[in-house]
């Protein structure tokens, strides 16, 4: 199992621990015991010496992170913090903090190594080492005031304060990742709704207004092909059916852009009020319910440019809107009576261009769009789309 050192971004609480306490119980202990160890009784001086300034040097180095040491490498200087301390504390028993380097290194096995086995272990070694030295210590030596031998077993148990600190840590670290990858998700979404909108807008755009400019691109170019032919009234006809196109794309593009801001507005009543204003029948079939922004753009966009084809193509016409609603689709038809006057010169050949737009924009949704004459000569329009 692989070990990692807990982040410096830790609760305020833990980098107090980490930062005060510890050190000041660790420094603690081995400034007082390096002023006691000259006047105690020591047994085997050499030795216990030896055991000090090592265990002193580990102890000072568990307050530090190992994020370069694997996890067996770790295990083993702990084991020999362990067994060191261990060792140290029969030897230094006239010294009065020299038992706590044991402690010190239990909770350190904790709070430093990732497996719980590995930490228990380093602490059971700990202790019995503890355990089997101050026997037999007390068994060669006469001198007083040693451990009883079934007391130093309790040096192991502080592991157990380390591994709840290193849980406490690794909860918190893992809280934070977690609220940093929800973020990271939100941002994502946000960037990916934009990039839906922009896509949306341009389609808007693209629609209202490109084939427009396409229309009145050729009509300009067929004006000037009449004028350089010497026939003039054609070419200013041409020019007329220009403006009027370009005439048509603006008001085109006001309604497009009064659809872009109607997210909130439900899809029945934005029909509703479009056929109100366009004294156009209007019948709503089944249940509206939810339906997505893109599908309800396409109904309102699709119905917007089948009412005004029909008030185009067909002056004085009755023309009629029927909205119906099934479990997972949506459609409407538009449809128109005959023309009762004849239309202008200038729109009565269209180019099939908004049509064409239209059944883009149905295609890009999954759905279906088929327009064409009623055997009594009038129009329809049906288009659906999933909902």
């Amino acid at each position: 199992m692989t070990s990692r050192e807990p982040s410096p971004a830790q609760p305020r609480l833990d980098r107090f621990h980490d930062a005060l306490i510890r050190p000041f119980a660790t420094v603690t202990v081995i400034i007082v015991t390096a002023v006691e160890l000259p006047g105690a009784q020591l047994i085997a001086p050499v030795l216990a010496l030896s055991l000090f300034a090592v265990v002193s040097a580990l102890s000072i180095s568990a307050l530090f992170p190992w994020p370069r040491l694997r996890p067996w490498h770790r295990a083993g200087l702990l084991a020999g913090y362990a067994v060191g301390a261990a060792v140290l504390l029969p030897l230094a028993h006239a010294t009065s903090v020299s038992a706590a380097f044991a402690f010190l290194a239990s909770a350190a096995a904790g709070a430093k190594l990732a497996s719980r086995r590995a930490a228990v272990a380093v602490a059971v070694l700990g202790a019995l080492t503890a355990t089997a030295t101050t026997w037999v210590v007390t068994q060669v030596t006469s001198a007083p005031g040693q451990w009883p031998w079934w007391l130093t077993l309790t040096v192991g148990l502080p592991v157990y304060i380390g591994i709840s600190r290193r849980d406490q840590v690794n909860a918190v670290l893992s809280a934070r990742r977690a609220a940093l990858q929800a973020q990271r998700a939100a941002a994502s979404e946000a960037r990916e709704a934009a990039l839906v909108e922009r896509g949306r807008i341009a389609r808007e755009i693209h629609d209202v207004l490109g084939h427009s400019l396409s229309g009145i691109a050729l009509q300009l170019d067929m004006a000037d092909a009449l004028n350089s032919s010497g026939r003039g009234e054609e070419a200013v006809q041409a020019i007329r059916t220009a403006r009027a196109l370009a005439v048509n794309s603006i008001g085109d593009t006001r309604r497009a852009v009064h659809a872009l801001r109607e997210d909130t507005l439900p899809l029945t009543e934005t029909l509703r009020l479009m056929a109100n204003g366009d004294a156009v029948a209007f019948q709503v079939v089944g249940e509206p319910g939810a339906v997505t922004v893109e599908a309800a753009h396409t109904v309102v966009r699709a119905a917007q440019e089948a009412l005004t084809n029909a008030a185009k193509y067909a002056p004085g016409a009755a023309r009629a809107m029927t909205l119906t609603c099934t479990e997972d689709q949506v459609s409407l038809t538009v449809a128109n009576a005959p023309a009762t006057a004849e239309a202008p010169a200038e729109v009565a050949s269209g180019s099939g261009m908004g049509l064409i737009g239209m059944r883009e924009r149905v295609a890009l949704l999954g759905g279906t769009l088929r327009a064409g004459p009623d055997p009594d000569g009038g129009w329809t329009v049906h288009l659906a789309v999933p909902r």
